[in-house]
């Protein structure tokens, strides 16, 4: 199973990004020919990849909970990011500045979860993680006294969703 399921994957992704590239049926030839290469070469690539990580990556549970996060807590912490962003840049109101967290976060994919929901945030933006799981965060507004900031006060419940999530 080490090579069919990263080529059929991506087989699949590349046939669905490509859809309606001929005029006869959905793909023209040629665009068949290409995709069979591709996904053969991305699934020789990551067949240990996936061997490794099948059951992981395919969990319905942490697809749901990932969409439940993505249309609720991660929406509304963007929301509030924008208005306080927004009220900073017509106040000037700012003290920017780069800080450390440590969410306790033990897998790649929760650290990079994180990462992410915390870079699309307004008003920050990951730098780096290092080896021992420390975030270091550019963020607009570091308050009087908060230069070593836990993770909630810093990104709210993101840290525990990313733990929810992927970990």
């Amino acid at each position: 199973m080490g090579f069919a399921t990263p080529f059929l994957w991506s087989l699949i992704v590349y046939l669905l990004l490509t859809a309606g590239s001929g005029s006869v049926i959905a793909w023209s030839p040629g665009e068949l020919v290409a995709g069979v290469v591709i996904a053969a070469i991305i699934g020789y690539a990551t067949r240990n990849v996936m061997d490794e990580r099948l059951e992981y990556f395919f969990n319905p549970k942490r697809w749901l909970l990932l969409i439940i996060y993505a249309i609720g807590p991660f929406f509304f912490a963007m929301a509030k990011a924008n208005i306080d962003v927004a009220y900073r840049v017509i106040t000037g109101k700012i003290r920017p500045g780069i800080v450390k967290i440590s969410p306790g976060l033990t897998r790649d994919e929760a650290k990079t979860l994180l990462a992410n929901s915390i870079t699309l945030t307004p008003g920050t933006f990951t730098l780096e993680i290092d080896d021992e799981g420390n975030f270091y965060v550019h963020w607009i507004n570091v308050p009087p006294g908060k230069e070593k900031p836990s993770p909630e006060e810093l990104c709210g419940y993101l840290p525990k969703w990313a733990r929810r999530i992927a970990e």
